[in-house]
């Protein structure tokens, strides 16, 4: 049930940062509903694996580098996702570093299981 929950916050904030931030658009909430959880997926998959290949450029840059893993992930929704569009890599870092705050405040008063 929580992870549910996170999935349509994640979606909320989602449409929310669309209409917010120029650069960004989300055809409807539905798409809202399915970049999450693509979003969610490629988190679980993909972002491991760049966080392996990328290990030293990320020690060295202190773990700044994961901002720019963020965006990638981003753009790689973008890139899935017909109803959703982000205009370049420095919208979609300006988008991933948004979401990743809200979703941290949000998540932080989501009472636990």
């Amino acid at each position: 049930m929580r992870f549910i929950i996170r999935l349509l916050l994640t979606a909320v904030v989602v449409v929310l940062l669309a209409k917010f931030l120029p650069g960004v658009a989300v055809a409807s909430y539905g798409t809202a509903i399915i970049v999450a959880i693509v979003l969610a997926l490629l988190n679980l998959i993909v972002k491991p694996i760049l966080v392996l290949f990328t290990l030293p450029v990320t020690i060295i840059t202190f773990g700044l580098f994961l901002l720019v893993i963020n965006a990638v992930i981003i753009l790689l929704v973008d890139a899935f996702i017909p109803g959703f569009n982000v205009d370049g890599f420095w919208v979609a870092l300006i988008f991933s570093l948004l979401l990743s705050i809200v979703q941290s405040l949000l998540f932080s008063i989501l009472p636990e299981d």
